[in-house]
């Protein structure tokens, strides 16, 4: 049997080498036509089977078929950067105005490594792996569109696995390993709500129906369907980030129009929420002699481990890294994360894998100076590759 975690601690450094070039030229969304070649190169030169790029819009997916039979397995990691400026400091920065700052280049670095550590050992291998490299997580739009274009056929999934790494969940140290049953991440829609009325003079306000006192009224009475609506022990956020109406403080506008998100745990929150919003911002407008115009655009859904593909994960964890450094993660994210669609479709496990520094150089996710600790990218590829050779 191959030493999975010694073959991945040498590969560590090639792991960071691929980073740091998918660092320096980050591309944002369906745009990722440079990425999608590295990818597709680098998983021909390690001879993977039956590449296929193109999915998804920019989507790359391979096979790596093992000398045994068995089942299908996916291992997904996301590509797409955002669209804001590096000021890390960084020697391979990027400069061409987009980023990686919520470690997707570190997660495709860690798939190519898993894919060149199960290509040595593929005679050890039941079944066949499907490697998944997605574009567009950011916006939620890159799964659905890899699903739509028949991700999940020729040849289906009997499962899939993923991970994030970063500083998502706190209380970890780099070289641990999270895991969780149930839920992990949050359900993340967004809503757009448009207020009418009748403009007029500020100093002649009988004369009009104010659409900024419906918008108002509006956000102060969604608060309260999160805090007297939903269970304590059942997360739920509504956020209205913004709120934009009129031109003049002498002027009563004729429409206003408010814009946020809604984050949830279950399906059955989610559909709550979604009708207390739209009853809500309907009946406020009626009732100040206006109408409400609304938009619910459906996001990830919440991200659900499945248990006994989480008890396998937590035994490879273990495998690699020993019990004392691997945790349960204790509460769930609000963030969103569309390798959730993947996991609607076959069981799945998605875990977190801590790339901190422990000191000043430790900033959030979407921080223009975020950055992440290379030493342990090891971990990534030696737990996936693990969990392929001992899952069945």
């Amino acid at each position: 049997m191959i030493d999975v975690k010694k073959k991945a601690q040498e590969l560590n450094d090639q792991i960071i080498k691929w980073r740091r070039t998918l660092h320096a030229n980050p591309e944002v969304g369906f745009n990722t036509a440079a990425t999608e070649k590295l990818i597709v190169d680098e998983l021909g030169k390690m001879g993977a089977n039956e590449i296929r790029h193109g999915n998804g819009k920019r989507g790359v997916v391979a096979l790596i078929k093992g000398g045994k039979p068995g089942k299908v397995l996916g291992i997904r990691a996301d590509y797409d950067a955002l669209n804001m400026t590096e000021d890390t400091g960084l020697p391979f920065a990027a400069t061409n105005g987009n980023m990686h700052a919520c470690g997707h280049d570190a997660h495709t670095a860690m798939l190519l490594g898993t894919a060149k550590i199960l290509m040595e050992c593929r005679d050890e291998l039941q079944g066949t792996v499907k490697l998944i490299f997605q574009p567009s997580e950011e916006d939620g739009k890159g799964a659905p569109a890899m699903i739509e274009d028949g991700l999940f056929e020729n040849p289906s999934m009997d499962g899939i696995i993923g991970l994030h790494t970063g500083s998502l969940w706190n209380g970890f140290k780099s070289g641990e390993a999270g895991y969780r049953f149930g839920a992990l991440m949050a359900a993340s829609d967004w809503f757009t709500v448009t207020f009418e009325g009748k403009g007029g003079h500020g100093a002649t306000p009988h004369l009009t129906i104010d659409p900024v006192a419906m918008a108002c009224q509006a956000v102060n009475l969604l608060q309260l369907v999160v805090s007297r609506e939903t269970s304590p022990l059942d997360s739920a956020v509504i956020t209205v980030g913004t709120i934009q109406g009129g031109t003049m403080p002498n002027i009563i506008a004729p429409s206003c129009t408010i814009r946020g998100t809604i984050r949830s745990l279950s399906p059955e929150t989610r559909k709550h929420l979604e009708k207390r919003l739209k009853a809500i911002c309907t009946d406020v407008a009626e009732a100040l002699r206006g109408k409400a115009s609304i938009t619910f655009t459906y996001g990830p859904p919440p991200l659900i481990n499945d248990k006994g593909m989480t008890e396998k994960m937590k035994a490879a964890m273990e495998d690699i890294l020993g019990a004392d450094l691997v945790h349960e993660v204790e509460e769930p994210t609000m963030g969103g994360e569309d390798m959730a669609f993947f996991q609607e479709k076959v069981p799945g496990s998605f875990f977190f894998l801590p790339a901190t520094y422990g000191d000043e150089r430790d900033y959030p996710h979407h921080h223009p100076k975020f950055d992440v600790n290379e030493s342990v990218f090891w971990i990534g590829p030696a737990v996936m590759t693990k969990f392929a050779l001992s899952w069945q």
